[in-house]
């Protein structure tokens, strides 16, 4: 990425707790699905182990696919437009100041949205995540810097869009069913999935039989938890684990696992690697066993802004020097795969919509 001038970040912290409750039901057969499904690219990346059926479930088994308008939750997005509209006229009309990008952004995970550790006491934020958000500040606003971060806990996500705190989220957030009938979402800019992480002298394996009796921890209103929270209803995650320990922010399972509190993880793959590269006591254990999708989040009724993101997101991904490949290269590419090729979404769908 170009070399920018740093700005300060003016971060707000908001508390409040309460869990989001995450559950998509089914709701086609599977024979009715089969047409509609993706030959690849939905459903598990990796084997849960014995006893974990949905792990290897079939893509037509997928809860998430949309029967009215038939498609992935990924692939529920506008298409791309540079054009200005009332949302982004809105951001532009904003005076002196307050002319600013507000974007919610994590201030703790390692690599993606954080404060360098050597920057002192007013260190400015960094990593993939950040990245795009600058891009974005620079397309809509003519200055890469022109963003007012807010630092939002896991579990704020949503209800900081939808209380006009932000423009826009961009936070590691998996696109996924219950999420895109709250927000509206971008097409994907990273592809990930969960997957467990425990101390490398655990007999854990993976997300399998060796979590019996061991306690999990979450952060509230993730997928991560949705997932153990289903999976534990319908007897997929064996029925001893401890999946009770959830907390505002992912990072502070982190700081759970090695207090000995409990006994493993569960969260994005991605956010998994960056957390293992700041604790070599830890590591990743067995494959992941979902597939989900990041996107950027903003208003329900934000069409312009989504388009508007969409259409930077394809231009992101084709600027070679100073896009997509560039930020994971120096951002992402240490603590996960060298080649992108795992992290990057397959081509953006959109939805038929004037």
């Amino acid at each position: 990425m170009r070399m920018r001038g740093r700005v300060r970040a003016g971060l707000r912290g908001w508390g409040g707790v309460g869990a989001m409750a995450v559950v998509c039901t089914l709701v086609l057969a599977c024979a009715l699905l089969l047409p509609l499904l993706r030959t690849a690219g939905h459903g598990s990346t990796g084997t849960g182990g014995p006893g974990l059926g949905r792990a290897g479930q079939a893509a037509a088994d997928d809860p998430c696919l949309n029967p009215a308008i038939k498609a992935h939750p990924e692939d529920q997005t506008l298409s791309p437009s540079g054009a200005d509209g009332p949302t982004i006229e809105k951001i532009k009309a904003r005076e002196g100041e307050k002319r600013k990008l507000v974007v919610g952004v994590d201030q703790n995970s390692y690599r993606w949205g954080y404060r360098n550790p050597n920057g002192g006491e007013n260190a400015d934020l960094e990593g993939f995540d950040i990245d795009l958000v600058h891009r974005i500040a620079q397309d809509i606003l003519g200055d890469a810097d022109a963003v007012q971060f807010k630092a939002i806990p896991t579990n704020q996500r949503i209800p900081a869009i939808q209380n006009d705190r932000v423009d826009m989220v961009v936070r590691t957030m998996t696109i996924n069913c219950t999420r895109v009938g709250q927000v509206a979402f971008s097409a994907p800019y990273f592809k990930t999935g969960q997957q467990v992480l425990a101390p490398k002298s655990s007999d854990i394996d993976g997300y399998d039989g060796t979590l019996a009796d061991k306690r999990i921890c979450t952060a509230e209103g993730s997928t991560a938890f949705s997932k153990l929270d289903e999976d534990k209803k319908s007897g997929d995650l064996v029925s001893s684990a401890d999946i009770r320990t959830t907390v505002p922010n992912q990072l502070d399972c982190l700081v759970r696992l090695q207090l000995g509190e409990v006994d493993a993880v569960v969260t994005d793959g991605a956010l998994a690697a960056s957390q293992a590269a700041q604790d070599p006591t830890v590591e990743l254990k067995g494959s992941p066993f979902t597939t989900e999708y990041y996107g950027v989040a903003m208003k329900s009724d934000a069409d312009d802004l989504v388009r508007r993101v969409n259409q930077i997101l394809v231009d992101y991904r084709k600027d070679r020097t100073n896009g997509w490949q560039a930020s994971y290269d120096r951002w992402l590419s240490a603590t996960l795969d060298r080649d992108s090729a795992k992290s990057e979404p397959p081509p953006a769908k959109y939805l038929r919509k004037s």
